[in-house]
């Protein structure tokens, strides 16, 4: 008698959750333009912006240049219209414009998971600690003076350490129903921990040199990025990014409960740790070739929500779509709109702060 009630109260859960994302969807689709028709046109958006941004720069190239040199590179068909022309576009434009994608996609897919994960739409990549933990390594690494290489895996390493740290802590303190509490606590105290061995670092540092080199490095920036850079980090986004997009219907249960997770079988602690690491591998890995760059993470899942809904079978792929085109616009600016150069983390603020404000005002109605 008890295991037929407990099949009939998983079947009515599991009907209750596809009724209400199915409700959300429907809602959703009647208030704003066909989920199919953006995301197709979220699909082009990147691809189009990729081309673009071949032609922007204090180098000026036009866009036949652009097809000349890369048909002949890829396809070996035609010449090259100069070498100078080849060099600025193989070997300084494409590693920054794809580094760019990579990274905004990477912070854009890891701050939709987590605010999915923790239910709170006020959470971004560095909620655990990862970003405080990297920006610490690159320090560091910096006031050891280590190459580039060293800093970048410093970086890395110290980002994965801040978030086992956290997940140590939170484990031996948190046992209970407020884990989830203890573990976001937890992780503001190892970033706030994190934060202030930065500012020693920087209090250490010598002010002709080392200082000034840190202080740019943590403002965040692509003007160093090379080919290498771009598939170091490649395959441990691609680690992080492809089981949290096999993982997204998932996302929808957990976001109306761990009862109802469990009671359609799901073990919500495995889910729980895997999406933690996968986000943390794409934390980690970006703020180890572009430093410290805020705001994405925040405002771009918030963005895809207002888009296609909150399913998250079609807000993940939304939110590393619209997050490779956002950082990669906000890097051209960067690197063409200004006599000098502007770091990425200043201008993500700049643009991000003000445009979250407006996503808020226009999120009233609960896309939120």
């Amino acid at each position: 008698m008890q295991q037929a009630n407990d099949i009939t109260l998983k079947t009515n859960i599991k009907t209750n959750i596809k009724t209400n994302i199915k409700t959300i969807d429907t809602t959703r689709n009647k208030e704003r333009r066909n989920v199919n028709t953006v995301m197709m046109i979220l699909v082009l958006m990147p691809v189009a912006v990729f081309f673009l941004s071949f032609t922007l720069g204090r180098y000026n190239i036009t866009i036949s240049e652009i097809i000349n040199t890369l048909v002949s590179k890829i396809l070996g068909i035609g010449d090259v219209s100069s070498e100078t022309v080849e060099t600025v576009i193989l070997k300084v434009r494409i590693p920054r414009i794809l580094a760019a994608m990579i990274i905004g996609a990477a912070l854009s897919v890891s701050g939709a998971c987590y605010q999915g994960l923790f239910k709170n739409p006020m959470v971004s990549p560095d909620i655990l600690g990862a970003s405080a933990g990297a920006g610490f390594g690159a320090a560091l690494a910096i006031l050891l003076s280590f190459g580039i290489v060293g800093i970048q895996v410093s970086s890395f390493l110290f980002g994965l350490g801040a978030v086992v740290l956290t997940l140590l802590i939170s484990s031996i303190i948190g046992k209970g129903n407020n884990a989830v509490l203890v573990l976001v606590l937890t992780g503001m105290v190892v970033s706030t921990l994190f934060s202030s061995f930065i500012s020693l670092t920087k209090y250490l540092a010598d002010p002709n040199s080392k200082l000034p080199e840190i202080t740019f490095w943590l403002m965040g920036g692509l003007s160093t990025v090379v080919i290498k850079d771009v598939l170091m980090i490649l395959v441990p986004i691609l680690l992080g990014t492809i089981p949290l997009i096999l993982l997204r219907w998932k996302l929808n249960v957990l976001s109306f409960g761990e009862e109802e997770a469990k009671a359609l079988g799901i073990d919500t602690s495995k889910i729980r740790m895997t999406i933690i690491i996968c986000s943390t591998l794409l934390t980690a890995s970006s703020v180890s070739v572009c430093g410290m760059i805020g705001w994405i993470g925040l405002i771009i899942p918030h963005l895809a929500r207002m888009l296609v809904g909150p399913n998250y079978k079609v807000l993940l792929p939304a939110s590393l779509l619209i997050g490779s085109t956002f950082l990669l616009l906000v890097d051209d600016i960067a690197r063409s709109a200004f006599p000098l150069e502007i770091p990425l983390g200043i201008l993500t603020s700049i643009i991000g702060a003000p445009f979250f404000i407006y996503l808020l005002v226009k999120g009233k109605k609960g896309w939120i």
